[in-house]
This record gives C-alpha cells, structure tokens and sequence, in this order.
C-alpha cells in the first residue's frame, strides 16, 4: 500500500465524471491532477452534445455541468475546486508549491485562467484531433494569447528553474492551463508573434510530453473514432 500525507492512495472511492475528452477542457484538468499525482479513481464519461446530456450531468452534478468528483463528502463540482480539494487532501502530491510565494502565484495564475480568456475559449475550443488555421484575430482574442504566454515566460522565470513546468514539477496550475497549450497547437497558432522567445513553446511540449496527457488524447481519438469522426 503507497500512502501521501493526508490520503490514502489504494481506494479513495473517487469518482470523477467528465464529458468528451476530445472537447471537455474542464473535465481534462481535474483528470491530470487526478492522474500525475497517481490518486486512484474511477472514470465516469457523459457523451457531450446529445439531448439527453444536461439531464444525465444533473443527475450527478448540482451545477449541471462537468466535471464533478464523487467523494464520501458528497459530489464536489467546479474544476478549480476539485483541485483545491484534492491538494488538501494529498498535500504530498505538492499540487500546490511549497513556498508562500509561489504558492500565492500558482494560486493567481490559476484563477485568472478559471474566471478568464472568454475569446480564447470561445474562438479557440478544444478540439483535440483536429488542426485548424487561426481563426480571425479579434483584438480581445490576440490580448487573450499573449496575456497566456506572458503568464508562462514570467511564471517559468521566476519559478520553474527545476523542472519542465511552470512551478518546476507538475502541479494544479500547470492542469488549468494545459486545455490551452491544447488549443495552440489545435489552431497552429504561431506563439512567437505573440511575444515569445521559446518559453512557452517547450511548455507546450512538455503538456504534450506527459504520460497522462498522453492518455488523455488517446481517450479522445478512440472516442471520436468510435463515432466514425476520423
């Protein structure tokens, strides 16, 4: 049995209800978190964009949306606040830095990203197995992607000196803003005309490096194959 102060890592009784994975980036940062940690759970999928959809996430989800964590406290829904749990619960698995101030800058950058970048994610969905050109460049849309790349040249700078992500190791920033890193890649966005000098880049490619994520796309084609969409 592998035991993380403050959990337990053999059967947590989780739950985690997502949506599609080739669409869902809320569903992907709970599951990253979830997986790169190696907290065991179970996957409960709810097929996006069909007319029983809204009534079968209500079923399991208060806010009728995804995803939720089932736990013997109760269903906890909203991404940044499973990933909050799941660092109180695991402080071990250091989903949040270990000192005040980057703490308080994983923190800041992660509710930024929950309460922001509508043109992003409107003009920009996740779409995991497609390729597409950029989409028109609102002004709102441009300030949107080079404020992202902004957050992850400051954010390596100041504090990823050792490790590959944007607080060093893995953590619950790095979950909220790997859906993006999905998006520049899906929209071929050119991130040097955005301001950056190759940081953000590699963090991309290490998004993408990550077993998990790895999972998690294979999961998204095999969905989309199984629809006959590729």
């Amino acid at each position: 049995m592998t035991t993380m102060e403050g959990g337990t890592m053999t059967d947590t009784g989780y739950t985690l209800v997502i949506g599609d994975k080739n669409y869902s980036s809320w569903s992907l940062r709970p599951w990253l978190s979830l997986k790169a940690s190696g907290i065991p759970f179970r996957e409960e999928r709810i097929r996006l964009r069909q007319p029983e959809s809204k009534a079968e996430i209500f079923k399991r989800s208060p806010s009728g949306k995804v995803p939720v964590l089932k736990t013997d406290l109760g269903a906890i829904y909203d991404s940044l606040a499973i990933v909050e749990y799941l660092a109180e619960q695991y402080p071990g698995a250091a989903l949040w830095p270990a000192s005040p101030a980057a703490r308080a800058a994983a923190r800041c950058v992660s509710a930024e990203m929950h309460s922001g970048f509508q043109a992003l994610r409107n003009d920009m969905p996740m779409d995991l197995v497609s390729s597409f050109a950029m989409p028109e460049l609102s002004e709102t849309l441009a300030n949107n992607i080079g404020r992202v790349i902004e957050v992850w040249k400051e954010t390596r700078a100041r504090f990823g000196h050792n490790g590959p992500f944007l607080f060093g190791a893995f953590g619950n920033a790095d979950a909220m803003y790997a859906p993006v890193a999905t998006r520049f890649r899906t929209y071929n966005v050119p991130l040097s005309e955005f301001g950056d000098d190759g940081t953000a880049a590699a963090y991309v490619d290490a998004i993408y490096a990550m077993p998990a994520m790895a999972e998690w796309l294979a999961g998204a084609d095999a969905e989309m194959r199984e629809r006959g969409l590729i």
